[in-house]
């Protein structure tokens, strides 16, 4: 009879591992995405998105859409990503240190343009989106949750698809308005099979979908001399303030499966199995920023919380991760960024940040995650050229670098498996990642 029930186990973990393949790439995911976790473009990475709620680009239907509304120009945009992490984990029972090592590698695409001539309207009305796709454009889905006894980083790692549209209007002088929507996806799959004791299995039935699910982001942004003295010089020309919110957003999968054994599990009462995990969590974000900018140069601050103690909620209903008993906090990162024109076509963008980790708990029991205090900086170079004899505006070229210094933190391997060695094991955890990205864009 125990042989039996080791054989339903075994029967039951092949259907499950079935249609988690129907759902899911053996790539790693990590909680975060390419937003909040790098920066989108270039001007994004190399000023560490202290400048990214002033950023005529596209990547501003992400991080304030109102500024979609700055620029009436159209717009459209493409580029690459390249995220390096080398994460390490070193304790004496172990043999190296480099935990993961695992690259990021996204395809970006953006567009911007007015649609104020599908109306009979004269008032301005923007729309933008923004999408990434990672692998260089030949992953679509990067998901997995797991629990690990040598221990996983809470970030990094591929990221899934990031998709992002909305628009932006002025409201009265000086004062623009914006919202968009991050979409992400919401798996779900059902497998049911009928299989004797030798794992022959028949009449199998799977079915998998993947549904939208759409969050919001709003934004407002203020720029005080177009709005105090829009006809005369003054002190606040070049100050502008800007609001945002996003709100939380995650990767989901959803696996039921049943299987049924002629003679031992009966159709009525089959052996049901059923998961629920997430990955690629963004906690809800409060941005505030202020930039002060003249002709050649300009500089901002930014402060961002981040809600990462909502994803205590997420991990209890979490199938996988809900025993870890994970805490975490909400968590405020200041973002200060520079600009400066050295030439009249050529720009270079300066930015640092420090985010402390949102990762309360120091020993999760069976995900063993680790996650650290970290300094980011980072430089940018942008350029125009204007010699174009076919295209009406000039064409802008921007590559950014980004590095994140992961500062030292020991976390406990705490595993529930009475075997294995690590269990009680501190762990020393730290490491860097560099990201680097290019971009052209046109006007139109």
């Amino acid at each position: 009879m125990k042989a039996s029930a080791c054989k339903r186990q075994y029967l039951l973990s092949s259907a499950i591992s079935l249609a988690l393949t129907g759902v899911a790439t053996t790539a790693s995911a990590s909680m975060g995405n390419i937003g909040t976790t790098y920066g989108i473009l270039p001007s994004d990475i190399g000023s560490a998105q202290a400048l990214s709620m002033f950023n005529t680009q596209v990547s501003a239907t992400y991080y304030n859409p109102a500024y979609l509304a700055k620029d009436p120009r159209g717009e459209l945009t493409g580029g690459i990503l390249h995220a390096e992490p080398e994460l390490r984990a070193s304790s004496p029972n172990r043999n190296g240190d480099i935990l993961s090592n695992q690259e990021s590698q996204h395809v970006l695409i953006g567009m911007k343009t007015n649609l104020t001539s599908l109306t009979r309207f004269d008032h301005p009305i923007y729309l933008g989106f923004m999408a990434g796709v990672e692998k260089y454009g030949k992953e679509m889905l990067a998901f997995e949750s797991t629990t690990s006894n040598e221990g996983q980083f809470l970030e990094y790692g591929r990221q899934p698809l990031f998709l992002n549209t909305g628009g932006a209007t002025p409201v009265w002088r000086g004062i623009d308005v914006g919202a968009s929507f991050r979409i992400t996806l919401q798996s779900e799959a059902s497998l049911s099979t009928t299989t004797d004791l030798a794992g022959n299995t028949q009449y199998e039935s799977l079915s998998v979908n993947a549904e939208p699910s759409i969050r919001s982001i709003l934004s407002t942004n203020l720029d005080f001399g177009e709005t105090f003295c829009p006809e005369n010089d003054c002190w606040v020309d070049g100050l502008e303030m800007a609001f945002a919110y996003r709100s939380s957003s995650n990767t989901s999968t959803k696996v039921n499966a049943n299987t049924v054994i002629p003679g031992l599990i009966p159709e009525s009462a089959p052996l049901v199995f059923s998961v629920l995990t997430y990955d690629s969590y963004q906690p809800s974000i409060y941005a505030a920023g202020i930039q002060y900018a003249t002709d050649s140069w300009r500089i901002g601050l930014t402060l961002e919380q981040q809600n990462w103690s909502d994803l205590e909620e997420e991990f209890a209903n979490d199938t996988i991760k809900d025993q870890a008993n994970a805490k975490f906090d909400d968590i405020l990162i200041p973002r200060i960024g520079a600009e400066y024109k050295f030439m009249e076509h050529f720009g270079v963008t300066v930015g640092a940040a420090y985010q402390e980790s949102a990762l309360k708990s120091n020993s999760t029991q069976d995900v063993n995650y680790f996650d650290n205090d970290k300094i980011i900086v980072g430089i940018g170079l942008s350029a125009e050229y204007t010699k174009t004899r076919l295209l009406t505006y000039p064409i802008r070229l921007d590559i950014g670098y980004q590095r994140q210094m992961l500062q030292d933190r020991d976390f406990v391997i705490d595993t529930s498996n009475p075997d294995d060695m690590n269990d009680g094991t501190t762990v020393a955890t730290e490491g860097e990642v560099d990201v680097l990205s290019g971009s052209i864009t046109l006007k139109f």
